[in-house]
């Protein structure tokens, strides 16, 4: 699916362009394509594959989704591949993927999966005529920082959810599912961690590895994705200890609280034996008890068998058992 297909003469955007005039358009000095496509079909890959002289490898991992991130260089072009996250209506960690291919002038992006578009960043872009000036690869920039943006967003809306978590944790009235959602929450953030890490080294390869399609005053830029993605990094797995941490206490007090629970029911285990063991006797069906032929021997029985237990009782629960 085509979003738009829009050329840039001198940073200035000019026009739509259909795909079939892309090549002729190509030819033209100080000017660049930007294509947007949302999870398109193989023929119109094809299509593009000739109108932009594009690597027929690029071509099938692009129409493929859950591609690792990656950057790969095929002739004068560059592939890239990265991560896209935002969170759901059920504050779930949503991923998806954005391709690029970047040339000297053209920048194809490509969206699958749960991605939000990129019409916001292309209006912002455009913004800065001086910037588009440049080449393809300030638009290209301006998308993975708001990538990158995004990884952060996420990062502060779970510090709070984290916060809440660990009051409910360590809270008298934990609930199991507090416990599993702190699973899945672990799980995201690596996997949050591991989509923002390829872009700690893509951005520099491109700085360093593809000079004539990454403008020096561009470079500054990139490398400030770079530090946000590592903070990114930094910052997700700071929370997944803070969870394993978390978890590790609760489990420790959950054990504490057992061991309370299990120490009372000794304790009174231990008084109740005391009655137990008293009048089993009496089950017996000896012949000759004489306790049974006094007048006084039911209430001391029942005497002796009360302040026994008093007695048990009150040491136990001045040890702390009870």
């Amino acid at each position: 699916m085509v979003i738009n297909c829009v050329v840039y003469r001198h940073g200035q955007r000019e026009e739509n362009v259909d795909i079939s005039d892309i090549s002729e358009v190509l030819k033209e000095d100080n000017t660049f394509v930007w294509l947007g496509l949302y999870q398109p079909d193989a023929a119109f890959m094809q299509t593009l594959q000739q109108e932009f002289s594009l690597h027929e490898l690029a071509i099938e991992d692009a129409l493929v989704a859950h591609q690792r991130p990656k950057i790969e260089q095929y002739g004068e072009s560059v592939f890239v591949v990265v991560k896209t996250a935002h969170l759901d209506a059920q504050q779930r960690i949503s991923f998806g993927e954005t391709h690029f291919f970047l040339g000297k002038n053209f920048l194809i992006t490509v969206r699958h999966g749960s991605t939000d578009g990129y019409g916001g960043i292309r209006a912002r872009a455009e913004k800065n005529q001086a910037m588009m000036s440049e080449g393809p690869a300030y638009a290209m920039y301006c998308i993975l920082d708001c990538i990158v943006d995004n990884y952060s967003k996420i990062t502060a809306s779970l510090s709070q959810r984290i916060s809440a978590m660990e009051d409910e944790m360590f809270s008298t009235r934990f609930h199991r599912d507090t416990l599993e959602e702190v699973y899945h929450l672990r799980r995201e953030l690596l996997s949050l961690r591991n989509a923002a890490m390829p872009v700690t080294e893509i951005c520099p390869q491109l700085v360093r590895f593809h000079e004539d399609l990454v403008p020096k005053n561009l470079r500054a830029y990139l490398r400030d994705v770079q530090d946000h993605a590592h903070h990114v990094m930094i910052d997700a797995e700071d929370m997944r200890e803070m969870l394993t941490s978390a978890m590790q206490v609760n489990l420790a007090l959950v054990s504490v609280q057992q061991s309370e629970v299990n120490k009372k029911l000794a304790g009174w285990g231990a008084v109740l034996i005391v009655p137990t063991i008293i009048f089993s006797m009496y089950g017996m069906n000896f012949a000759d008890m004489p306790e049974l032929h006094t007048h006084f021997g039911y209430p001391v029985a029942l005497g002796v068998t009360l302040t026994i237990c008093g007695f048990m009782w009150w040491r136990l629960k001045r040890s702390g058992w009870l």
